[in-house]
């Protein structure tokens, strides 16, 4: 006769305790949020992939805590560092309404697409949250969100009551994702997934983000300070917009008055977009009178080989230096894409030049352009520079990625 025991739950395991080096405990006690698996001098036991990880400094106090993930050289994303403090539901209701607060009197109704939680900046590292209308897109950076993935969205379906939410999740987990998690980029976490397009409005233009399968989560919010500006300085001038994606810069200078606009981009499809976009703002009558006119090319390659010139002229290209070993050559190509930029200027024109190659500090980008500009030999003033729009404010040194300057000839 054999006799069955009865289920015996599984004992808790220990808290998962960490000790770093000496400067890795500086770092994370100055507010930084990251923690490289090189700095792990010991841990109690194995991690699991986002489970809380306690980090105790060299007099066996706590230090900080934060989301652990064992497949990443970033081993540690900090939460909280100082005094030690419960992570409970409650806590991470007050750190997500602390984001939505700061956001609340930026926007009214006539901007309807812009960042809620920006990440680290926000203490959500390795996360972001979008709005598109009433769809939201959470993006996330780091596995160790997924296990927290249902409570998260409880929160944010509680707090903000959308009426879709899409999951994007970074090249360099979607495997991982996939294989442990049964997570996909671009799966619908709440309601169905649009039939078309999201429109939303930016200062009252009208956009269309490609939430399931677009870059970044649909759209370059990021950029949108930098749009307005274009914008107040477009009257009266044919504008090039290089590197257009979808338009963006377009659209706020045929606002604004431009006579005609050139989207130049590689990809059709980007052209194709802008195009829609277009489409979408034809009550406007500055935009309606507008020439828009698309260009599928290498911009790199088509400044060099055209005499046409323009009154105002935007270089906004993807990251030219994904790596540090690529920050030498970013630069380089930055101040080669300036000169020739502003070789196709006319005369009283404005070149608006823009990074956001976190690589390349904002000091040595401007100082790629300026060095162009007095190349030229053109006489010129300085506008304006400009860093991260107010929803998508950085808080610490890698998060700096965003920066444009403005100059008149």
């Amino acid at each position: 006769m054999s006799h069955t025991r009865p289920d015996v739950p599984d004992k808790p395991k220990p808290t998962l305790r960490l000790r770093v080096s000496p400067t890795a405990e500086s770092i994370l006690r100055s507010g930084h949020p990251w923690l490289f698996a090189g700095s792990v001098r010991e841990q109690n036991r194995e991690g699991d992939c986002g489970e809380l990880a306690v980090v105790f400094d060299r007099n066996n106090k706590f230090l900080a805590v934060g989301l652990y993930d064992p497949d990443s050289p970033l081993r540690l994303r900090a939460l909280h560092a100082g005094k030690p403090t419960t992570i409970d539901a409650a806590w991470w209701r007050a750190r997500l309404e602390s984001a939505l607060a700061k956001r609340r009197p930026l926007f009214d109704a006539t901007t309807t697409g812009f960042r809620w939680i920006n990440g680290e900046s926000d203490g959500w590292p390795g996360l972001v949250l979008d709005r598109y209308d009433t769809t939201l897109v959470l993006k996330i950076y780091t596995a160790a969100w997924l296990p927290r993935l249902s409570e998260i969205l409880g929160l944010i379906l509680e707090a903000l009551a959308p009426e879709r939410v899409v999951l994007r999740l970074s090249r360099n987990i979607q495997e991982q994702a996939l294989s442990k998690f049964q997570r996909r980029d671009g799966e619908m976490l709440h309601a169905a997934a649009p039939d078309s397009p999201v429109v939303f409005l930016e200062n009252s233009v009208r956009f269309e983000s490609e939430v399931l399968r677009g870059q970044k989560t649909g759209f370059f919010l990021d950029q949108r300070e930098n749009r307005r500006r274009v914008g107040e300085l477009a009257r009266g001038r044919e504008v090039l917009n290089g590197f257009s994606f979808s338009g963006g810069f377009s659209l706020y200078a045929a606002r604004g008055g431009a006579t005609a606009a050139v989207d130049l981009d590689i990809s059709a499809h980007a052209l194709e977009s802008a195009k829609r976009n277009f489409a979408l703002n034809q009550t406007d009558v500055n935009m309606a009178r507008c020439r828009h006119e698309t260009v599928q090319a290498d911009t790199f390659e088509w400044l060099r080989g055209t005499r046409r010139q323009f009154g105002l002229i935007v270089l906004d290209p993807p990251s030219l230096a994904k790596r540090e070993t690529e920050r030498a050559g970013a630069i380089a190509a930055y101040g080669r894409l300036a000169a020739d930029g502003i070789e196709r200027l006319l005369p009283d024109g404005v070149l608006v030049a823009a990074s956001c190659s976190a690589h390349v500090s904002a000091e040595e980008f401007f100082g790629a352009v300026r060095q162009a500009a007095q190349r030229s030999k053109r006489p010129f003033r300085e506008l304006a520079t400009a860093g991260h729009a107010p929803d998508h404010a950085a808080t610490f040194p890698e998060a700096e990625y965003l920066k444009a300057i403005y100059l008149r000839f």
